[in-house]
């Protein structure tokens, strides 16, 4: 089995506002594989930690776990994604298929909420990326109309 542990972030300044994602993969070992930073456009809080997870399992997948263990800092993300909170914005609806969707690739999955102090180094990816605001990037994303490019 090939694990991977990923960590992940989205960050929005004045929600919506400029948004960014930070996602951490590491080994079984706990050794960085990958970092991300990226700009998103101008979209929620929600969104960008919706899409910070979709990026982390497509990484994961391109990797060739079988097994991921992601860590989010998003109670609201974890909840929803595990099914104790119900997801009333359609455009989340949307987002939250996809994860399953992508979930569904791996032989074991989970999502567990963590305090930010322990998801220091996705936060600052996503803040450091919301504050840079690279308009045009790739994945760019609409909130209000709930798109998903």
């Amino acid at each position: 089995m090939r694990k991977v542990v990923i960590r992940t972030d989205g960050a929005s300044k004045g929600n919506p506002g400029a948004a960014g994602i930070g996602v951490v993969v590491c080994d079984a070992d706990g050794n960085v594989v990958k970092e991300i930073g990226e700009y998103i456009g101008s979209t929620t809080n929600n969104v960008a930690e919706y899409t910070a997870l979709i990026r982390g399992l497509q990484e994961a997948i391109g990797l060739g776990a079988d097994a991921v263990q992601v860590f989010t800092d998003s109670e609201l993300l974890a909840r929803q994604v595990a099914g104790a909170y119900k997801i009333k914005a359609p455009h989340l609806r949307d987002l939250h298929n996809t994860v399953r969707g992508l979930m569904s690739k791996f032989r074991q999955v989970s999502v567990s909420h963590v305090y930010r102090e322990e998801n220091a180094h996705a936060d600052k990816l996503a803040s450091d990326a919301a504050n840079r605001g690279e308009p045009g990037v790739a994945g760019e994303q609409d909130d209000k109309q709930g798109v998903l490019f």
